[in-house]
C-alpha cells in the first residue's frame, strides 16, 4: 500500500480519452469517505468537462494551465454554512482530506490527476466563484484536472528526517 502511495503523483501531461461517468461515481465517493469535523461533510464537488469552462479554469490560475488538455476537472468547494461551527478552517482541513482520497482514487483507476490550489488567494476565489455560479457560501478549495495520464513521473518519498522529532521539539 505504500508504494502505492509513493507511486501517487501530479500528471500535468494529459493523453487523448475521457472518464467514464461511473469512474465519477467512484472518485466522488471515495473523496466523500473522508472524515470531517464532527461528520459535517461540508464538501461540495463541480465536475467540469466542458472544453471552453476548462479552458476558462485554465487561465484563471498561473499554474493551471494542464486543465485545457485534461479530459475534465473537479473543482472541490466547501460549504461555510455547513462546516463545524461554521469555521473556515475545518472546511478547509475536510476539503483537503477528500481531496487527497479523489486523487488516490484516480491514481487507483489509472487516472493522471493534479491538484490546483484556489484558497486562499481572494480574488481567485472570486472569479472561480462567478465562472461556476457557486453560492455566496461556498468556498473554492482546489481543481483538480483528471484524465488519461500522458507522463508516468516515477515513484518517489519526500521524507526528510529532519522535519521529525521524538516527544518535543
Amino acid at each position: 500500500m505504500l508504494d502505492f502511495i509513493l507511486g501517487r503523483r501530479s500528471i500535468r501531461i494529459y493523453s487523448p480519452g475521457e472518464v467514464d461517468d461511473e469512474v465519477v461515481t467512484r472518485l466522488l465517493e471515495a473523496a466523500m469517505a473522508a472524515p470531517s469535523a464532527m461528520t459535517k461533510d461540508p464538501w461540495r464537488f463541480v465536475v467540469v468537462r466542458d472544453r471552453q469552462m476548462l479552458a476558462k479554469l485554465a487561465t484563471l490560475h498561473p499554474g493551471a494551465a494542464m486543465l485545457s488538455a485534461a479530459a475534465m476537472a473537479i473543482v472541490v468547494c466547501g460549504d461555510l454554512d455547513v462546516a463545524f461551527e461554521r469555521q473556515l478552517s475545518y472546511l478547509l482541513q475536510d476539503c483537503s482530506v477528500a481531496i487527497e482520497n479523489l486523487l488516490l482514487a484516480a491514481h487507483a483507476h489509472g487516472l493522471g490527476a493534479c491538484w490546483v490550489g484556489i484558497h486562499p488567494v481572494e480574488p481567485l476565489i472570486q472569479r472561480v466563484k462567478e465562472l461556476l455560479s457557486l453560492p455566496a457560501s461556498f468556498v473554492p478549495v482546489a481543481a483538480i484536472s483528471l484524465g488519461q495520464p500522458g507522463e508516468a513521473p516515477p515513484p518517489r518519498t519526500r521524507f526528510n528526517a529532519d522535519y521529525v522529532r521524538q516527544e518535543k521539539w
